[in-house]
């Protein structure tokens, strides 16, 4: 544990689960929902500085990631969004903005379709909500998922949490499985969600540009941003080796923006 983790970092027992959480800044409630084979630092460590700037920012981080436990289940964004919403209730936590970004994106769809009184606004960044929204590469890349292929970076960050070699085995087995058996949300389940929703990704990002139109006007309140750069550098995620310090400032604004 760093630092940072020891100053901030908590642990609630959400359906069964040790589930990780960090709180910085004050004022209204902001849930953070990392990507896959990622925790909450690798996926927003350069920004929570600036949104805990305006906001009560609360990242978590979900089942067999970073600091949090694992349960003798499958991962699926159900679940992941049951524990988020468990974690939240725990935390006395009525009403909240949830902002997911890539498999995040996907999780925090489903809060909005499974536990809509929780949420005040959702920002899904760079997620899609059928298969065709990515390029066929990224599914035959999925189908033959080698632990080699995993970003280095995820990996070293990992072990720096949990220095175990098997969690991490174990997580990127549990999140390539998700990702094998992903099935298309409907129309009609993305039109059940009726808070705003901020569709957002890069001009080069993993989902297209055509996708996010198509699912942004899905949305009864939806708001679309396409920002310059590929899947998360216009927040800086860790895979963004030299992060433009405006793109990010720009983002934060954007943010700001539509959560009000």
């Amino acid at each position: 544990m760093t630092t940072s983790d020891a100053q901030t970092g908590k642990y609630a027992t959400v359906n069964g689960l040790r589930m990780y959480y960090e709180i910085h800044g004050t004022g209204s409630p902001l849930v953070l929902i990392h990507g896959g084979g990622s925790t909450l630092h690798t996926t927003f460590g350069r920004i929570i500085p600036y949104l805990a700037k305006t906001h009560r920012v609360i990242g978590v981080e979900l089942q067999a990631h970073g600091h949090s436990g694992d349960r003798d289940a499958p991962e699926s964004f159900q679940q992941d969004a049951d524990d988020v919403a468990a974690l939240l209730k725990h935390l006395n936590i009525a009403k909240a903005d949830i902002f997911g970004f890539s498999n995040g994106g996907q999780t925090a769809m489903e809060i909005g379709m499974r536990h809509p009184t929780l949420v005040n606004k959702l920002i899904v960044a760079s997620a899609f909500y059928k298969k065709d929204g990515a390029p066929a590469g990224f599914w035959e890349g999925i189908v033959h998922a080698k632990f080699s292929d995993m970003p280095q970076v995820y990996k070293d960050e990992f072990l720096k949490i949990n220095n175990n070699p098997a969690a991490l085995m174990n997580m990127f087995t549990k999140d390539s499985q998700r990702m094998q058996t992903f099935k298309d949300w409907k129309a009609e389940d993305l039109q059940k969600i009726k808070a705003p929703v901020l569709v957002l990704i890069g001009d080069h990002d993993l989902p297209t540009p055509e996708h996010a139109v198509e699912m942004y006007r899905l949305f009864e309140k939806g708001h679309l941003a396409i920002l310059p750069g590929s899947h998360g550098s216009y927040m800086g995620e860790i895979m963004t080796s030299n992060p433009n310090l405006e793109i990010l400032q720009y983002f934060v604004a954007v943010l700001n923006e539509f959560l009000g």
